[in-house]
């Protein structure tokens, strides 16, 4: 066996886990096997003299690769945003699988990924290699340019942002998460009768303008009402996963991990009173979101 492909056995028997690096870190796989794409030229390139840890340097790289791509991510981000079609008409990147990419984000969590979404790219990558793969920040800090305590912070900083401050008591919490777990799994199951155990009698439900297709109706009220609505987007809701939202338990529509609407909600004696719908990237920016303890 020669040294490429002896680097090359070696590389493939580190490429799942690289792969799971870049993913958390870029929250979309072709992105992710891009990253460890380019991550394999570079070891072709220079080989493997002098490292004594291959795993560990492999982990740095697609790690410094990523760091790369997330900085360079903005204005993509802003222009898949404006080009977005009313209605959350998700449209799929070429190339990709999208419904073994909604499988892994959801092996993932999807509200982790959306949360990750809104932490800076050295918050992101101290935080998910730390937290997640256990690098050292002795390792993380020349990554991202900062010292060993700096890159601490960031990490610190981040893993406050995932895990949110809560504006009601934990009990509270536990019972509200109930009610949104019964009512995401009526709606993906069509079951009305579940629906309206979970709605108010005089619920309202408010969509912004982003929500929905030009000319429809942005609010419904009445548990029968917003039932049948909710069923008519039955196929979408299988995109809904409950998160914490300004503190309190709501849902996040998150196709793949990507967000692209908000559920707020308002829960009274364990029924959904009121539900605000946002899909517009402006009013998303405003709200503080983060994952909910299991």
């Amino acid at each position: 066996m020669n040294e490429n492909e002896w680097l090359a056995e070696r590389f493939e028997a580190e490429r799942s886990h690289l792969r799971a690096v870049a993913f958390r870190m870029l929250g979309s796989l072709s992105e992710a096997d891009d990253a460890v794409q380019e991550s394999w030229l570079r070891l072709s390139r220079s080989g493997a003299g002098g490292v004594d840890n291959l795993g560990g340097w492999l982990t740095t790289i697609v790690a410094r690769v990523c760091l790369n791509m997330l900085r360079t991510r903005n204005s993509r981000r802003e222009e898949s945003l404006d080009a977005r079609a009313p209605g959350f008409a998700f449209v799929d990147a070429a190339g990709t699988d999208p419904e073994h990419e909604a499988v892994i984000a959801d092996s993932v969590g999807l509200a982790l990924l959306v949360v990750l979404e809104t932490l800076s790219p050295a918050e992101r990558l101290a935080f998910v290699l730390h937290d997640t793969f256990a690098v050292p920040f002795d390792e993380i800090a020349p990554i991202v340019g900062r010292t060993s305590a700096a890159a601490r912070q960031l990490a610190s900083r981040a893993r406050r942002r995932v895990r949110g401050s809560a504006v009601v008591p934990a009990v509270d919490l536990a019972r509200q998460r109930k009610v949104v777990d019964a009512f995401i799994a009526a709606s993906r199951s069509g079951d009305m009768k579940a629906l309206l155990a979970v709605l108010d009698p005089d619920v309202v439900l408010r969509v912004d303008a982003a929500a929905v297709p030009q000319g429809s109706s942005r609010e419904l009220r009445g548990a029968a009402t917003v039932a049948q609505g909710a069923l008519a987007f039955s196929a979408r809701s299988r995109f809904a996963q409950p998160a914490l939202v300004n503190g309190a338990v709501g849902v996040v529509m998150a196709p793949r991990g990507r967000l692209f609407g908000v559920g707020v909600l308002t829960i009274r004696a364990d029924r959904i009173l009121v539900m605000d719908l946002v899909a517009d990237p402006d009013r998303l920016a405003r709200i503080e979101l983060a994952v909910l303890a299991d």
